[in-house]
């Protein structure tokens, strides 16, 4: 990133672009606007306060050729971690081939658009008044007649959401019933979007993105995106939409050089936290983005910004940082309520009863009726063992918002401890249906699965969780143990020595088991190398001699067994074993009998053949003498 920071251009651009989505229904992109503006050193912002800009607001997006984005995932592009690595990209890169370029404010429709705007001033006033209400139909009778591309806009949204308000309450009534959908189905996206088929205006594309998105057009929905970011790149509800539309990190790279902005573009970057986040694969290179855009040249207050920061943490399990970071939150904003489910995950991961039950109890009196209290809510419940109550919480979240996907995740998890298999993979499913790139439902499905004794089902759900999260320790263990329940036992033990790829070089009950499988697929070499692995790290971390007296024992009793297996080393683990309290003294002592008495007959032995290998020496040299002296005497005669 460009050490100069923001400018006042940028300034101007976040504060237009509050008025912008507000007055477009935006609620959240204009909420986020806000909070980033407000976050900027003041003397930027009051830099910009006086002198009068022109709206950044743009209505128009230049032709171009068809040109389908599948076309650019097939070239190649550098691996997700060397991403915006701030020490090889420029500040303006070269830009992709189908990069489409941003607009001039010197379009004369902008000039048109703005006419538009100010002739039809007052009913969209009331428009957006009625929007607020959640009159859906009086907007659209309301901007009947009006011809600007704002109008237009909020026709469309607002009978968009009122068929989303139909759609709702049709699949409310089939609740508990075997022919409710996965969720609700709304029959009036192919009409909206026939409406905004040919679109040029960047709101418009928005719209039709949308549209393209609910329909599993995911293509068609990236590219209306990114023409839309074209045209106004300061509506953040389009960079998240385009966000859920990306499937992993390699995806993410390829988008980013089909972006219309350079690569250290502060929203570029934003929506690479974002979405590496979302994706629960963020490393320490977003941890130092969030870092720099933090700086005192960008936003050194953004909450959402030290939000997202204790976030990537939290799936770094840096639960002590993430903590303080949350801490500091609250410090400054003691009534955010955005990600507070995240904080409480936390205090529950770290099993911080006092400090979770007192968030609980403030959050709950602020607002009963927000999804992130009511998952809060249900955290304390759930690490007081009150499941029962707990559920009952995350139930509220879901029925406040039925896309919440962590309600549905931990409500599965509960049945999962209330041992509901069948309750918890509802649940489960439920999270899945809404976002099929949360590794947790899936491994949340395979718990269950597995609990029902259906291995092959579990099984199946574990390998889904790979493949989103594949240097996680937990998935490739529970496929390992499902593998060893099916009797398949060499892929148990590549799925373990996967597992340990990731683990801490401390850790012995992976070994322990590859150590068992290889003893049962009667490879007893590997398996030993596994028990003297477990032995090693034991002596170096100073463990108890119980935690490895039965690998000590194993290595010794394989040394015995073996022809010229290292005797000394046998005796070396079995006096260890023998003079400790270990269960397996008794044990080990007999077998440091035998082992004594081995090593001396291997001793005489040794000293037998050396001798009968000298006696052999002196017979040679005698022979040779011999041989000599007959030959002298012949030469003589």
């Amino acid at each position: 990133m460009a050490s100069a920071g923001i400018d006042s251009e940028t300034v101007s651009a976040i504060r237009a672009s509050s008025k912008e989505c507000s007055g477009r229904g935006l609620t959240i992109a204009a909420k986020w606007s806000s909070e980033l503006l407000v976050s900027i050193p003041a003397t930027k912002r009051k830099a910009t306060q006086d002198i009068p800009s022109s709206p950044v607001f743009s209505t128009s997006t230049p032709a171009r050729p068809t040109s389908p984005l599948s076309s650019a995932f097939t070239e190649e592009s550098p691996a997700p971690t060397q991403i915006l690595t701030q020490s090889s990209i420029p500040v303006t890169p070269a830009r992709h081939p189908h990069a489409p370029e941003l607009l001039s404010r010197t379009d004369p429709l902008h000039a048109t658009e703005l006419e538009l705007q100010h002739q039809e001033a007052d009913s969209l006033l009331t428009a957006r008044t009625c929007l607020e209400a959640r009159e859906f139909v009086r907007v659209t009778h309301i901007l009947k007649g009006c011809k600007s591309a704002k109008a237009r806009f909020l026709t469309i949204y607002c009978r968009f959401l009122a068929s989303e308000k139909r759609a709702q309450a049709d699949w409310h009534k089939l609740d508990c019933n075997r022919h409710q959908p996965a969720s609700p189905v709304n029959t009036a996206l192919t009409e909206l979007l026939e409406e905004v088929e040919k679109v040029t205006d960047p709101w418009l594309l928005f719209l039709r993105a949308i549209f393209l998105s609910r329909l599993s057009r995911r293509e068609e929905a990236i590219e209306s995106i990114i023409l839309s970011i074209a045209g106004y790149p300061w509506n953040w509800s389009a960079w998240t939409l385009l966000g859920s539309c990306i499937g992993d990190g390699e995806e993410m790279t390829s988008l980013i050089q089909l972006l219309p902005l350079p690569s250290t573009h502060p929203l570029v970057q934003m929506f690479q936290i974002k979405t590496v986040n979302e994706l629960h694969s963020p490393t320490d290179h977003e941890l130092s983005l969030c870092d720099e855009l933090l700086g005192p040249e960008y936003f050194p207050g953004s909450l959402w910004l030290m939000s997202t920061r204790a976030s990537i943490l939290y799936h770094l399990h840096d639960f002590v940082q993430a903590e303080s970071q949350f801490e500091r939150v609250l410090a400054v904003d003691p009534y955010r309520i955005d990600d507070i489910d995240v904080y409480s995950n936390i205090l529950y991961v770290t099993e911080n009863r006092l400090k979770l039950s007192k968030l609980a109890h403030d959050f709950l009196a602020l607002d009963k009726d927000r999804p992130e209290v009511c998952c809060l809510v249900g955290n304390h419940y759930s690490l007081r063992s009150h499941h029962e109550k707990a559920v009952k919480y995350f139930r509220r979240a879901t029925e406040l918002d039925r896309t919440c996907l962590s309600a549905w995740t931990l409500m599965g998890h509960e049945y999962v401890e209330m041992k509901n298999s069948h309750a918890a993979i509802e649940a489960y499913r439920r999270a899945v249906d809404i976002n099929r790139k949360d590794y947790r439902a899936w491994y949340g499905l395979g718990q269950a699965y597995e609990l029902l004794s259906m291995h092959h089902y579990a099984l199946h759900y574990y390998q889904h969780a790979t493949a989103l999260r594949p240097y996680d320790i937990r998935l490739w263990q529970a496929q390992g143990m499902c593998y060893e329940e099916i009797g398949r036992l060499r892929e148990a033990v590549e799925c373990y020595k996967r597992a340990l790829i990731p683990a801490d070089p401390h850790e012995i009950t992976i070994n322990l088991k590859l150590a068992r499988l290889h003893r049962n697929l009667d490879e007893h070499a590997e398996a030993m190398a596994y028990h003297r692995r477990v032995v090693e790290v034991c002596q170096a971390d100073m463990r108890p001699i119980q935690d490895y007296a039965k690998s000590s024992l194993e290595v010794a009793e394989y040394q015995m067994q073996i022809p010229n297996g290292d005797l000394l080393l046998a005796k070396e683990y079995l006096e260890r074993v023998a003079g400790s309290n270990a269960e397996d003294v008794s044990r080990a002592a007999d077998m440091l009998k035998v082992v004594k008495s081995s090593i001396q007959k291997r001793a005489m032995s040794e000293v037998e053949a050396r001798a009968r290998a000298s006696d052999n020496v002196d017979n040679s040299s005698a022979g040779a003498a011999a041989v000599a002296n007959v030959g002298t005497e012949m030469a003589t005669n």
